[in-house]
């Protein structure tokens, strides 16, 4: 799922080669991906692109005052092409959902937002003001905007796992499944702790694996081609998606929790002192 490295590295994309032009043409592949219907996606013809951002893991492109969102959900990407097919997509025919053409069909330049898979997440707003969108509305502070006394706050009396607050949008925003397994190794913490009972040196060192690991991957991802940034967030990655590898920090084996629809990594030796995590939803740490 690309989340707030990625996001920001799509947007800054999209500030470098797509504002300045003119949306000529939108094409819907799969109309169930568009969530508004007033006003109408052909409202967009015509506008100039006069921004791009992000709110959380969501891409925005601002279209002289009229706002594209996009949440690609777990398997869903942006694809730029100097040159886009002036054909009109056929609906349900492969990963294609939507198309905007930034230059004469079949002569200009765009995007495709494309979902893999069968289970189908990706979806697209447009409105006058991103909070509109009522995920956008829901969202917590964003993940590099929160400060240590902020975060603090943000967990206090929580009861939750630490791994699910991290991931919880309402709380803070644009950490996913996988920042969120790098950010906890970092902190050397455990993914089942107890969020509003963290100590305060742990609390010290969730902050700035949170900082760090974040700033770090928006480093790395910015300025990269869209097409290479999947290969850039596995290539800076530790523990998550590595199960059964060495930990590059202690060495010890990189384990995983594996629930019904996703999986998080972790190690031991750094995070649970010593001792494995059971692969159940409910189970607490192995005595």
């Amino acid at each position: 799922m690309p989340e707030l490295p990625e996001v920001e590295a799509l947007a800054h994309h999209l500030r470098e080669h797509a504002v300045g032009r003119t949306v000529h043409r939108l094409d819907l592949a799969s109309m169930s991906v568009l969530k508004t219907f007033d006003p109408p996606w052909t409202a967009l013809h015509g506008r100039a692109v006069t921004g791009a951002g992000r709110h959380g893991k969501h891409l925005d492109l601002d279209c002289d005052g009229l706002h594209l969102v996009v949440h690609l959900a777990r398997a869903g990407w942006l694809r730029w092409s100097d040159t886009l097919s002036a054909a009109p997509p056929k609906p349900g025919r492969g990963p294609l959902a939507l198309r905007v053409h930034l230059g004469p069909p079949g002569s200009g330049p765009g995007f495709d937002l494309t979902e893999a898979g069968t289970k189908k997440g990706l979806a697209a707003w447009i409105v006058a003001d991103p909070g509109e969108v009522p995920s956008i509305a829901r969202l917590g502070p964003d993940a590099l905007a929160v400060d240590r006394e902020e975060l603090a706050a943000l967990f206090a009396g929580r009861t939750e796992r630490l791994k699910t607050a991290l991931t919880d949008q309402s709380l803070i925003a644009g950490v996913g499944n996988a920042y969120s397994d790098e950010i906890m190794h970092t902190a050397r913490l455990s993914p089942y702790a107890t969020a509003g009972k963290l100590a305060e040196d742990a609390l010290d060192r969730l902050f700035e694996a949170l900082r760090s690991v974040l700033t770090d991957a928006v480093a790395r991802s910015v300025g990269q081609a869209a097409a290479r940034l999947k290969g850039e967030k596995r290539s800076g990655l530790r523990v998550h998606a590595r199960t059964g590898l060495p930990c590059p920090v202690c060495g010890d084996t990189v384990r995983e929790v594996s629930f019904a629809d996703k999986a998080f990594q972790y190690c031991p030796t750094c995070q649970t002192g010593g001792k494995p995590l059971a692969d159940r939803r409910l189970s607490r740490l192995l005595k």
